[in-house]
């Protein structure tokens, strides 16, 4: 069984276009000397994407450790978000059942009433009497 690994480059401060132009024969010599059997580039319109695939882990755990590809990695246009490294073949290849899909929202579902408002607090005396309360008792000074 073959063990893929991709590499996604992002567009950042130039295009990932540009970056495979610069290193896509390094990578794929790279590749090629480490055993690869097969390789892929795919462009996106966030970027590019080399699909690798060799016959072991070792030699895909050797081809990412050589200096080529390190510096070419370390060269992409956005080198703090536009690099993804992984097994496995790229894009929408994760996983071999599909997502089950989400419950959706019951017909009745209604918004929560939004919180009374907070009435301020006095300390140290009784409340005071409201007019509109016909139960209340004013009292008269005398």
């Amino acid at each position: 069984m073959a063990e893929w690994l991709t590499v996604e480059v992002l567009d950042g401060a130039e295009p990932a276009s540009s970056w495979r132009r610069a290193y896509e024969d390094g990578l794929v010599e790279a590749a090629v000397t480490q055993g690869a059997r097969y390789w892929e580039w795919h462009d996106t319109r966030w970027g590019v994407v080399l699909e690798v695939a060799f016959d072991d882990d070792d030699r895909l755990e050797r081809f990412r450790a050589l200096p080529a590809v390190r510096a070419a990695l370390d060269a992409v246009p956005d080198p703090l978000a536009g690099l993804l490294v992984y097994r496995g073949r790229g894009g929408g290849a994760g996983a071999a059942v599909p997502r089950r899909p989400r419950p959706r929202p019951v017909a009745g579902a209604a918004a929560l009433p939004p919180p009374e408002p907070e009435l301020p607090a006095r300390v140290g005396s009784e409340p005071p009497a409201r007019d509109d309360d016909p139960d209340e008792v004013a009292s008269v000074p005398g």
